[in-house]
């Protein structure tokens, strides 16, 4: 007898969840009432959106009959499809593909088990936040539980250990971009504060630029190619 005839008249509804979440949902019409066919999935990101969305269209199709893509009423092919591009499957690969040939183009290191340095890179480019916020894009979009605290760690042996080398290969692909020779370089400063109680050998009390000479203080320095290219920073106390 086919698919009733309701089934001509439907339309794809985003639901606001209590949780924060979006329920995505196919909605047919029957008369001038809304009736709810089928949840597609919940979305935790806009990607995971898009990609229900894009579920959400097939399965449409498949029920006006224009698209026979899954069996008839085989609902556990759709729900297997909709645990597959969860949380814990999903990984966005567009930064890597595009911004990561750049990165290896330039000379970045890339290797290391992990590679925090990479991908803190690329995060920086497409997901600028405070470290929290990185980690929570490593567990969504790059399907890597990281600590916060292995961050802190990992940027502590970054300035220690790998500055130097990260900043040679910066001036050899800005000299590089320049066409062999650097003429006129600029170095600015700026002071930062930490709302601290107490100092300690790092952070201590001096000028501050933002007129917080009671908080504990560092300088940071920055030099660029005329151009806008960076070279290399230096953090110091006060």
């Amino acid at each position: 007898m086919g698919d009733p005839p309701y089934f001509c008249d439907m339309f794809i509804r985003k639901k606001n969840n209590n949780s924060g979440s979006i329920s995505i949902q196919i909605i047919t019409k029957i008369g001038r009432k809304n009736k709810l066919l089928k949840t597609v999935g919940c979305a935790k990101t806009k990607r995971e959106e898009e990609l229900l969305i894009l579920l959400a269209k097939t399965e449409m199709e498949r029920l006006q009959g224009t698209q026979p893509l899954f069996v008839e009423h085989d609902d556990l092919v759709v729900e297997n499809f909709v645990n597959s591009i969860a949380n814990d499957h999903l990984q966005i690969i567009g930064s890597e593909l595009i911004l990561g040939k750049v990165y290896q183009k330039i000379g970045f290191p890339d290797d290391g088990c992990p590679n925090y340095f990479k991908n803190l890179v690329l995060c920086r480019l497409v997901y600028p936040g405070s470290k929290l916020k990185t980690v929570n894009y490593f567990k969504q979009h790059l399907n890597m539980d990281v600590s916060v605290y292995s961050i802190y760690r990992f940027l502590d042996e970054l300035n220690t250990e790998l500055k130097p080398s990260i900043e040679q290969i910066s001036f050899e692909h800005t000299k590089k971009i320049l066409k062999g020779g650097i003429g006129v370089v600029f170095y600015d400063m700026a002071t930062l504060y930490f709302e601290a109680s107490e100092e300690d050998d790092y952070r201590i009390a001096g000028f501050s630029k933002d007129g917080k000479h009671q908080q504990p203080q560092i300088m940071i320095g920055l030099l660029v190619s005329s151009h806008g290219y960076p070279i290399g920073y230096q953090i110091s106390n006060i």
